[in-house]
Order: C-alpha cells, then sequence, then structure tokens
C-alpha cells in the first residue's frame, strides 16, 4: 500500500487552519478538473485533491490521519504499515452513493474502509478509526520520607490532543496525583486515562509515574531495604556498646557486638520501606564504619603503645602471608 501524504496533495503544512485548507483545494480543484484542466494526470490530480481535502477537512479525521502519519511505518519496499494497534469502528458500515468522481485510493480503503464503488465528496463518513491515546511517562522524584510516608503531589506535564480543526497541538496539562506509601526506586504507577486523548472515540492512554529517589543525606535504599553506614569508635567496636541510630521514622537503640569490624552488617527489623497497604516489608541494613580521632592526646598514644604491646600477636594482614 502507497502512503498518501495529504498535506503534501493539498500543498499545505500540518498546522494549516481549516481556511487555509479550504482555499487551497478549490485553488487545486479548478486547476484540476477534468472538464476544463489541460494538465496531464488531471483526472488522477483532481482525485487525489478530492480525496486529501475529504480526510483533512473533517477534524476527526485529520486527528486519526495525524495519528496514522506518526506512528506508522514506512517498508523497505516502498510500502507503508499502519500502527499495530489501530483497528476500525463500525467496520463495513459505510456507504457511499456512485458517481463519476471515481474511487478512493487503497491506501484510504485500507486506512479508513472499503468505499464499495465511487462516492460524492459531499457525502459524510458513518464510520471513524478508532486510536487510543499513547501513554506519557513521567519521573517524578521523591524524598525518601515522602516514599516512606506515602504523599500527594502535583505534577505538570505536556500531551498532545487535537484541536477543534484536528490539528494535533501540545497542552499543558497539571494534575495532583497520590503516591501510596512505601514505593520503591524504579515502581511505575498506572493512573487510567490521564495519558493522551485518544481519536474516533478511542480511549484514552494511561500516566505511567516512574518512581526516583532524591539523594539523602546518609540513606541509601536496597529495594525495601533502607541502607545506612554508622560510624563507630574503635573502642565501641573492640568492647561493645548500645549506640543511637537515625531510622526513617525517627532514632532507635542498637546494639554493637564486641570486636567488630569495619563492614560488618546489623540489621534493624521492620524500618525499611513498607508495602502497598502499610504492610511492612523492608528492614534497616546497618554498616559498621570503624572511626578514629583525627588526633590523640599524649594520654591516648600511651594507651595505644601498651595496647600494641599487649596485642603483638595479632596481625591483620596475616592474609596476605603465604
Amino acid at each position: 500500500m502507497e502512503f498518501k501524504d495529504y498535506y503534501k496533495i493539498l500543498g499545505v503544512t500540518e498546522q494549516a487552519d481549516a481556511s487555509t485548507i479550504k482555499a487551497s483545494y478549490r485553488k487545486l480543484a479548478r486547476k484540476y478538473h477534468p472538464d476544463v484542466s489541460k494538465e496531464a494526470n488531471a483526472e488522477q490530480q483532481f482525485k487525489e485533491v478530492g480525496e486529501a481535502y475529504t480526510v483533512l477537512k473533517d477534524p476527526e479525521k485529520r486527528a486519526e490521519y495525524d495519528v496514522l502519519r506518526k506512528q506508522g511505518s514506512h517498508r523497505a519496499d516502498g510500502g507503508f504499515q499502519p500502527p499495530p494497534d489501530w483497528q476500525s469502528s463500525h467496520s463495513g458500515q459505510r456507504s457511499y452513493s456512485h458517481s463519476s468522481d471515481g474511487d478512493f485510493s487503497d491506501f484510504f480503503d485500507s486506512i479508513f474502509g472499503a468505499s464499495g464503488g465511487g462516492f460524492r465528496q459531499s457525502d459524510g463518513f458513518q464510520r471513524s478509526a478508532s486510536q487510543r491515546g499513547r501513554d506519557v511517562n513521567y519521573k517524578i522524584a521523591l524524598f525518601l520520607e515522602e516514599a516512606y510516608e506515602g504523599c500527594q503531589r502535583q505534577i505538570a506535564l505536556r500531551v498532545s490532543e487535537p484541536d477543534q480543526n484536528g490539528v494535533m497541538r501540545q497542552r499543558d496539562k497539571t494534575l495532583k496525583v497520590k503516591i501510596p506509601a512505601g514505593v520503591t526506586q524504579g515502581q511505575h504507577i498506572r493512573l487510567a486515562g490521564q495519558g493522551e486523548l485518544g481519536v474516533g472515540g478511542g480511549k484514552a492512554g494511561d500516566l505511567l509515574l516512574e518512581i526516583e529517589f532524591a539523594p539523602h543525606p546518609y540513606f541509601a535504599v536496597d529495594g525495601a531495604n533502607i541502607l545506612l553506614t554508622l560510624p563507630v569508635a574503635c573502642w565501641e567496636a573492640a568492647l561493645g556498646a548500645t549506640v543511637e541510630v537515625p531510622t526513617i521514622s525517627g532514632k532507635v537503640k542498637l546494639k554493637i557486638p564486641a570486636g567488630s569490624n569495619s563492614g560488618s552488617k546489623l540489621r534493624i527489623k521492620g524500618k525499611g520501606l513498607a508495602k502497598k497497604g502499610g504492610e511492612v516489608s523492608g528492614d534497616q541494613i546497618v554498616t559498621l564504619q570503624v572511626s578514629l580521632p583525627k588526633a590523640h592526646s599524649d594520654e591516648a598514644k600511651v594507651l595505644y603503645q601498651q595496647l600494641a604491646e599487649s596485642e603483638s600477636n595479632f596481625n591483620p594482614r596475616h592474609i596476605f602471608e603465604g
């Protein structure tokens, strides 16, 4: 099937309004009318001009054609393939009166339905192609506290929709969206019918919210688990201690086992992100990081020297020895 560029046939742009399209059609119809024109292929040109005008003069058909034009694909053999989900409503229910104007092209018949013979250009369409609106993807950045507790946010996005002349225009749209508690990084929330409008009575597309987390000063996230690197003093790691630890819902007490090392991991149950409905599914994973003061007092240096002599049999680099 050969693609028909109706805008090119009428010599107008995609943004042309109805009056411009009508004026161009009248000019070309007079130029190619078979009764008066001496142009080569005047009859065929006249048919193409009439077919183009039949589609572009009708806002709904023009909107359908614009969707087809943008989303269809041109094959290597020169043919044209409509989008995979293109479908017609009321198929086979349209009828035309026979006239000497001739038939529509195969392209028209394939897209808008077989004409069943000739037609008069004054005949109206009794059916239209139905095309679902496109889904719109939108990334929304949340603070971790918002993801944990749930929140309501107002978002602004831009969607395409046909105007009164059937021309696809960009429109700004604002929505208030509710984010449930416990959403995770990369999760998608589908808002049905909030995407781009359909054409020919087709359903509107959906809005797909993709959750992103804004960087947090000290928490990180792994799925439903919240991660924290916790600095501890060397004596706390050696002797054990109970320390205060921040969580996404407030501070808790955490017991550091004696003899802990940097990289040791401790788990605080139920302090991660929650599932939909509030059911807890994540934990907080605490990774210890043994830290030393930047400077030591003379007394501390003496104590470190005594410790070194007392633990002289300990070699932390024994793994490198053969």
